[in-house]
Order: structure tokens, then C-alpha cells, then sequence
């Protein structure tokens, strides 16, 4: 494995081995897929069905919960794609299988039908089970006994995330709302394919490096993640807390009581197939279900944090109280794919003319070829170093940037050539991946400089900025009238408001994480890792349930007051986490 990874080392593209940008561009296409997808789901689920480009006019209501359970969901099946990469596939082929499977969700999409939606989501949600956990799993495996350029592998990683996301919202949103749905599931579907094979094609550059399962990866992982020696990591302290059957059980019982759970839903499920028909008293059985599987997850939890010693006790308490926090602010930030989108679509003046036109025209024009011409630049790059070993995965790389081009020469000129234009409202999607390209080496500085807060100060700021956001649009719709379905606010609150959503993200998402990594035993890193993401997916359900909420407060009170709500909890949470900052340090005993 050494000798791979000094094999990788060899050929550097910007510092870095090209099987990093192997992983980038196949990340990129697959993000672009992703939030080409998401971006289009709920525009396209709440169009009139009368139109020059008819959608299926779900009530709100409806189509945000369909959107917060499939959010969900992406959440929990990487768990069970990491096992099974761990124990049977290797990384290698799960991202190949993952790849595959997405594939032909997005080509089930196109189709149009109920059938072929809920198909293609469930492919989708499967897909992304096995391609999230294990194509940063290669990554990890490429950098180890070089850990020191691990970060700055991960941050052009992330760029990679950016960057395909930002294309995908611009240019699948651009194709759907101008010529038609289908065009812009489709384009997603196209650049997932092509992902797919230029992967494939570059498989052997890495040699053996995630081709077989490692039977001892959760301790070479726990070892990576929290730099201890391995006699720590076998001290007595954690052979105490062995996972035993009945840990095992109440896991399994947990997982299918909130899985069953989330099908149910009677706003997002096919038909009306009730999988819970019962009643307990004057609860149904969804409820029961859910509040079942709770009481046996906290107990779960309780009876494992009990086993170990003090000090690690504290430190799975403070990540507990983390993941809590985490809950609130992805129910509020999330309101972007939901929400926001909509007020994006029916409560923003998104036509210009004249010199506005032409401004925002040009201003397009550098958002979309300036970052494609930067990648680009790292594609020849690439190809130089690797044009004799993987010829075939470079041809198809150059096919996809071939064909992304011509999408945007066609996109500009046609923009440019039309008197008035419309702004989509899938394109300020794109604003949240600007700003995290153009903001994130600023917060990089601010956490590596003596000036960095701690991570309970982190989280505070985060949900504070993220209130804020809300706050803009608050101000923002003060004019409209209650119960009113369109208006016509400026763009620039939706701008403003993302950009500081934005920084609330730069200030938590990387954090929680890292402080998880750092805080958790070691028998615990993949139990604890599970349970991040779960936060994360109850968050993203939140977001949903409370998003289709829209109309209802829109028309009792104003959407003022739907946007406050978003304002005032984030703000409070985060308030709170300020104060619990001295607590939190005493928990956390030393580690920053």
C-alpha cells in the first residue's frame, strides 16, 4: 500500500498527487448531477400544469415534505454505504456502484411520471449511500504517513463540491425553466454518466489503494482522525465499551422505526398506503413509531456514554450538545432548496431590462466562464502529468468539459442576444457556492490565526449570521399584503440574505465534524460519526415539514412573519451556545 501511495506521489498536479484530481473532477461531476437535480425538484413539483413549461402544481405543503424526506434520507444511507465498501466492495468499486446506480435515478427523472420520480429518487438516495462516505475514504487512504498535506487535500477537494455545484444549479436550472423540465434532469443524468467513466477509465492509476476491504479500518481510521498511538487507542478504557447484542438490536430497531417513519408521511409518500395503520390510544401509528424508536436510540446512547470514564463522557456530551445545534440550523438553512427557492420564484422582481439587464448579463458572464476557465486550466494540468497512464479516463474528462462549454457559449449568447431578461429562479442557488469559494480562504485565516474562537463561540456566530440571513428577507416582505401568493422584492434581499447564510455555514460545517474527530473515542468514531448524521438528516426533515408551512403562516399572519421565525430561533440557539461556552470548554477538557 506504501509503495501505491508513493506511486500517487509522483505525478503532482498543484502539490498534490493526480489521483487527487481524479477524485475532484469525478466529486465535481457528481455534485453537479446532485444539485442540478435538487435545485430543479421543488420548481418543478409546484409549477402550474398550465404553461409554456408545465409542472405538476403539488401544494407547497407537499412538495417541501417530499423534498425534506429525500434530503433526509441522503443522510442516512452513507452510513450503510461505508459498511458495506468496508466490509465487501472496497471504495474503489462503491464509488463506481454508486455512480452507476445515480446514473440511472436521473435518467428515471426524465420521464416525467410519478412512477419515474419517486424510482428515480429512491436510485438517488441508494446511489449517494454508496458514493458520499467512500470517495472521501480514498482520499484519507491516499494521504496516510502524510497527514501534514491532508488539509490542503481536502480543501481542493472541497472546491471540486463547490464547483460542481455551482454548475449544476446554473446550467441544469438554466435548461429547465427556459426549454424544458426534462432537459435539465437530463443534463444531470449525462454528466453523471460521464463522471461514471472517466473514474472507471483512471481506476488502475491508484493502484491497490481502495480495491480491497481493510479488516482493520476502524482502528487505522480512529488513528488518522484523532492522531493517537495505537496503545491509547487499545487502553482499557475502551475495551470496557465493547459494542454488545443488545447495542446491536436497539441500533437496528432505531434505524427501521425512523426509517418507516419517513415513508409514511402522508405529504410525500406514493399514493395512500398507510405501511402504520394502527392506533395506540389516541396516538397513530406514525407517532408511535417514531417516539418508540427515540426512546430506544436515547437509550442506547445513555447506556453507552455511561460505560466509559469521566472525561469521556464529557467529551461525548459536549459533541451531543453540538449535534443539537447542528438539528437547528440545518432546519433553517435548508429553507434555500425549499423556501427560498420559492420565494425566488414568486416573490422576486427577477425582470430586468436595459442597463440592469445588461449589468447582470455580464456579471453572469464572469461567474460562468471565470471558475470554468480555472478548472479548466487544472484539466490540462492533469492531463499533462497523466495523458500516458490514463489516456481514455482524459478523453472523456475532455468530452464532458468539451460539451459543459458549449453549454455555456450557447447560454451566453442566447442571453446576450435576447432585449430583457428573466433571472431564473434556480440561479441563486449558485450564490451559496460563490460566496463559499470566495469567502472560505478568509475564515481559514480567521480559525489559523490567535484570533480563532472556540467552537461553542463557532456555532453561536454561525446560527447568529444564519438568523440574520432570515432577518433581510423579513425586511424584505414587510410590503407584501397577507395570504398574497406573488410579489415583487428586490433581488438584492435574497442575495444578501445567502451571503450571510453563507458565512453562518463557513463558521459551523467544517466545524462539527473536525470537533467530532477529535473529541470521540476511537471504538466510537463510526457509532458517533452515524449520529452527526442523523442530526443532520432530522434537520433536513425539519426543514422540509417546517418550510411547507409557507401558505399557512402566509396567509394567518404574512410572510414577514413565516421569515421571523427563521430569524428569532437560529438567533436564540445561537445565543444560547454562547453562554454555554464556559460548560462546553470544561466538557470538552482541553481539546480545541
Amino acid at each position: 500500500m506504501n509503495t501505491d501511495i508513493e506511486n500517487l506521489f509522483k505525478d503532482k498536479v498543484i502539490g498534490h498527487p493526480a489521483g487527487l484530481f481524479v477524485l475532484f473532477f469525478t466529486e465535481m461531476w457528481e455534485r453537479f448531477s446532485f444539485y442540478g437535480m435538487r435545485i430543479l425538484l421543488v420548481l418543478f413539483l409546484t409549477a402550474p400544469l398550465i404553461g409554456d413549461n408545465p409542472g405538476w402544481e403539488w401544494p407547497r405543503e407537499h412538495a417541501l415534505a417530499l423534498i425534506g424526506t429525500y434530503a433526509s434520507l441522503l443522510y442516512l444511507t452513507p452510513i450503510v454505504g461505508g459498511w458495506v465498501a468496508d466490509k465487501i466492495t472496497g471504495y474503489k468499486w462503491a464509488v463506481v456502484i454508486g455512480c452507476f446506480i445515480m446514473m440511472l435515478g436521473h435518467a428515471s427523472m426524465v420521464f416525467e411520471t410519478q412512477f419515474t420520480l419517486y424510482l428515480g429518487l429512491a436510485l438517488l438516495v441508494i446511489g449517494t449511500g454508496f458514493f458520499k462516505p467512500n470517495v472521501t475514504s480514498m482520499i484519507s487512504e491516499m494521504y496516510k504517513g502524510k497527514e501534514s498535506k491532508k488539509d490542503g487535500a481536502y480543501t481542493i477537494f472541497y472546491m471540486g463540491v463547490n464547483a460542481g455545484a455551482f454548475f449544476g444549479m446554473m446550467l441544469c436550472g438554466y435548461l429547465a425553466e427556459n426549454i424544458g423540465w426534462s432537459w435539465g434532469f437530463g443534463l444531470a443524468g449525462i454528466f453523471m454518466f460521464l463522471g461514471m467513466l472517466q473514474f472507471w477509465l483512471a481506476k488502475d492509476l491508484f493502484g491497490s489503494i481502495g480495491e480491497k476491504p481493510s479488516k482493520v479500518y476502524e482502528v487505522e481510521l480512529a488513528q488518522n482522525i484523532n492522531e493517537v498511538s495505537p496503545t491509547e487507542q487499545n487502553s482499557s478504557e475502551e475495551k470496557l465499551n465493547p459494542f454488545t447484542g443488545l447495542d446491536k438490536i436497539l441500533i437496528i430497531l432505531s434505524a427501521l422505526g425512523g426509517v418507516l417513519y419517513l415513508f409514511n408521511d402522508p405529504m410525500s409518500k406514493v399514493g395512500d398506503i398507510n405501511i402504520l395503520d394502527f392506533k395506540i390510544g389516541s396516538m397513530d401509528g406514525s407517532n408511535v413509531t417514531i417516539l418508540t424508536a427515540l426512546v430506544l436510540f436515547l437509550y442506547l446512547v445513555i447506556s453507552r456514554i455511561s460505560r466509559y470514564t469521566k472525561i469521556i463522557r464529557d467529551k461525548i456530551i459536549a459533541v451531543a450538545i453540538f449535534g443539537i445545534f447542528t438539528v437547528f440550523f440545518f432546519a433553517a438553512f435548508e429553507q434555500s432548496l425549499g423556501s427560498m427557492t420559492i420565494f425566488a420564484r414568486d416573490y422576486t422582481g427577477r425582470t430586468l431590462a436595459g442597463s440592469s439587464a445588461m449589468i447582470f448579463k455580464i456579471i453572469d458572464l464572469i461567474l460562468t466562464v471565470g471558475p470554468l476557465a480555472i478548472i479548466t486550466w487544472v484539466l490540462y494540468l492533469l492531463f499533462k502529468k497523466t495523458y500516458s497512464k490514463i489516456p481514455f479516463s482524459n478523453i472523456i474528462l475532455g468530452l464532458a468539459f468539451v460539451t459543459l462549454w458549449g453549454i455555456v457559449i450557447w447560454k451566453v449568447n442566447r442571453e446576450f442576444s435576447a432585449d430583457a431578461t428573466e433571472v431564473g429562479a434556480s440561479w441563486f442557488g449558485i450564490l451559496n457556492s460563490f460566496f463559499i469559494i470566495t469567502l472560505a480562504p478568509l475564515f481559514s485565516k480567521w480559525w489559523e490565526s490567535k484570533y480563532n474562537p472556540s467552537a461553542a463561540m463557532k456555532y453561536g456566530l454561525g446560527l447568529i449570521l444564519l438568523g440574520l440571513g432570515f432577518g433581510v428577507l423579513v425586511i424584505g416582505t414587510m410590503g407584501i399584503e397577507q395570504g398574497a401568493k406573488t410579489a415583487s422584492v428586490s433581488m438584492f434581499f435574497l442575495i444578501f440574505a445567502y451571503l450571510f447564510h453563507t458565512m453562518g455555514e463557513l463558521c459551523i460545517s467544517p466545524v462539527g465534524l473536525s470537533y467530532l474527530s477529535k473529541l470521540v473515542p476511537g471504538r466510537m468514531i463510526g457509532f458517533m460519526f452515524g449520529i452527526w448524521y442523523l442530526a443532520i438528516a432530522i434537520g433536513q426533515k425539519a426543514a422540509g415539514t417546517m418550510g411547507g408551512m409557507i401558505d399557512k403562516i402566509t396567509e394567518e399572519h404574512s410572510l414577514s412573519t413565516f421569515f421571523l421565525i427563521f430569524t428569532l430561533v437560529p438567533i436564540a440557539v445561537g445565543l444560547i451556545s454562547i453562554v454555554l461556552n464556559p460548560l462546553l470548554k470544561k466538557l470538552m477538557h482541553g481539546v480545541k
